[in-house]
């Protein structure tokens, strides 16, 4: 027979206490501070807001991490709290039990709730298990500000009624209010909105900034001040920037934003997705650099043969950690280039990602003896370079040694296509008049080696043979185009149109969609008879887990579906093809494992998008 537990002492006087609202209020400088936390979430819970105010008042604890307890929209009890900090702040001489300095509304530290809840502990806790006690120096600090954390997560174009109201109220009290955040997200938000929550934050607490949205160059460099004020920031993500070729001043904004980066005395992660900008003066940005770093990930962009050499003479990288550099073009790099950038990071590397590259066989010779030596590296990935079979053994033997390599992603090597696949380099009118009979899976890398390299008489020719029913161009990609390449796309689709007789495969481009300026995938869902082809544009409205133009193309061509880790880090290869290809794929013949075949056609199309032009 079970025996129920009996109650504590403890359970039975909070129990007692909230019956009575009077007496608890009258009791609360007598009060133990282990019955404080158990006695504030019930009184939280159950919306007893006279007594929230009272005990906000008297609180016995430096840290009171509310974020764990709020319930929106329900924002009653919080709105009490704020009204109790206000009387507190207008009290000329402080409590005596008062030692409340830091409000915090981040969804944490459940710990220091369920702790003296004694959920863990039903033997009673001792005060001299409070998580966080009051150091006896910040006792005379009573006239100090109050810090009040938050996270800031910008997703919308306009403010939700919590941080409306949370800003509200911090900006009439800015003297003894400090709002703090360490992580600060923005997907979406206008910039007007933006200035208005920043210029209310406490810049120097922020040590880590993601902004998941495409932004003009003019609209980074409207926030490259207050990026510069972001004195203990230690990581920064940025995602593609659009440059306009119609803009004279863009040299300007430029220099406004790299100048920011001599002010950022604890940068250790940099990631740039598709940053356009930095075409031809990431010097500019190098020399700006205070910091030795850790990672840097540059990824989706053009640089020139200066920017590399640029990039491994810069003495900020010796330290690097992780290095990303998936979608640079190195066709046409000196072999040298790499060398010397692996030799300057050799001793610390851990993580080298050079996917996208256009990589050739002399180049990659060159870096191998470097890459033997980075006797740290855990993981390597070399996908849709265009190798030799000899240069990939000469690769295994040299890596043979790295005995920290425990994952490695490679592409097939050149013996593994067909002979037809092959002579698809032999000129651009050949090229151009073969995509009829060019396999599917070719088309998305194609695609997206056009777009970097301005093909644009190739983009022309793929949008009226496209096989899939949607062409999801995305931010990312549209932030490559130029006036020309935009034009080629949309006269491509004008000669689609007027086609009487449609191509002698089945175009689903045709009878369906085109998605002109959408970052959304498609489906292949055929429908008979002619219909209007139609341009979506982005809407306003942003999700986190978005997916680009470029990775929604590169889904195409990946029978393991697109890899879209967060910022900065590498994901894993799960999950389907966002379109089922219609043309059965090249003949698979891969010698080395783990990478399969078709991951070979977006090198293939990187080398093939040169010979078109």
């Amino acid at each position: 027979m079970n025996v129920p537990t009996p109650p504590r002492l403890l359970d039975l006087a909070r129990t007692s206490l909230l019956r009575d609202e009077d007496s608890v209020i009258s009791a609360l400088e007598f009060l133990p501070m282990e019955l404080f936390p158990s006695l504030f979430v019930e009184a939280f819970q159950r919306r007893h807001i006279e007594t929230l105010k009272a005990m906000v008042q008297a609180w016995p604890f430096v840290h009171l991490p509310l974020g764990a307890l709020i319930d929106l929209p329900h924002v009653g009890p919080l709105q009490a709290v704020l009204e109790a900090l206000d009387i507190l702040l207008a009290q000329k001489v402080p409590s005596r039990r008062c030692k409340l300095r830091v409000l915090d509304l981040r969804d944490t530290d459940h710990k220091f709730w369920s702790m003296w809840s004694g959920a863990n502990n039903r033997g009673g806790t001792s005060s001299g298990r409070a998580p966080v006690i009051e150091p006896s120096s910040i006792t005379k600090q009573h006239l100090a500000p109050l810090r009040v954390f938050t996270e800031l997560s910008l997703k919308k174009r306009t403010l939700n009624n919590f941080l409306t109201y949370l800003l509200q109220w911090v900006e009439q009290r800015k003297a003894s209010i400090h709002l703090c955040c360490k992580k600060l997200k923005i997907f979406s938000m206008s910039m007007e909105n933006i200035v208005k929550v920043l210029s209310l934050v406490q810049l120097d607490c922020i040590q880590e900034v993601q902004v998941n949205c495409t932004w003009h160059l003019s609209t980074l460099a409207t926030f490259a001040p207050f990026l510069g004020r972001m004195s203990n920031l230690q990581r920064l993500v940025l995602f593609p920037i659009h440059v306009s070729a119609f803009r004279k001043h863009e040299q300007d904004h430029i220099v406004q934003i790299t100048s920011q980066f001599l002010r950022l005395g604890h940068l250790r992660d940099l990631h740039l997705d598709s940053p356009s900008f930095l075409e031809g003066c990431l010097d500019q940005m190098l020399r700006c650099l205070k910091t030795t770093l850790h990672n840097l990930s540059i990824t989706k962009c053009r640089l020139t043969e200066s920017d590399l050499i640029h990039l491994s003479q810069c003495p900020n990288i010796c330290q690097l950690k992780s290095l990303e550099m998936i979608g640079v073009t190195m066709t046409d790099f000196s072999p040298e280039l790499l060398q010397v950038l692996l030799e300057k990071v050799s001793v610390t590397i851990q993580e080298l990602y050079l996917d996208q590259c256009g990589i050739m066989d002399s180049q990659f010779e060159a870096i191998l003896p470097s890459l033997s030596r980075c006797s740290q590296l855990s993981s390597f990935s070399l996908c849709g370079n265009l190798l030799s079979m000899a240069v990939m053994e000469k690769m295994l033997r040299h890596t043979a040694g790295l005995s920290c390599l425990s994952q490695e992603w490679y592409p097939a090597p050149q013996e593994s296509y067909s002979p037809q696949a092959m002579s698809l380099w032999r000129g651009k009118a050949s090229a151009i008049s073969t995509f009829e009979y060019l396999p599917t899976e070719l088309f998305p890398p194609l695609f997206i080696s056009a777009s970097f390299g301005r093909h644009s008489e190739t983009l022309k020719a793929m949008v009226q043979a496209w096989p899939y029913v949607c062409l999801p161009l995305g931010s990312s990609l549209m932030s490559l185009f130029h006036r020309g390449n935009l034009q080629a796309v949309l006269d491509g689709l004008d000669d689609l149109l007027a086609q009487k007789d449609h191509p002698r495969k089945k175009w689903p481009l045709l009878p369906e969609a085109f998605e002109g300026l959408s970052g959304d995938g498609g489906s292949p869902v055929g429908r008979a008879g002619p219909v209007p082809a139609y341009v979506l544009h982005e809407g306003e409205a942003q999700t986190e887990a978005r997916v680009t133009g470029a990775d929604a193309l590169l889904a195409l061509c990946s029978p393991l579906g697109p890899r879209t880790p967060a910022p900065g880090q590498r994901g894993g290869r799960g999950g389907g093809p966002a379109l089922a290809p219609a043309e059965p794929l090249l003949p698979q013949q891969p010698p080395l494992p783990p990478e399969p075949a078709p991951h070979a056609h977006r090198l293939l199309a990187n080398s093939m998008a040169d010979q078109l032009e």
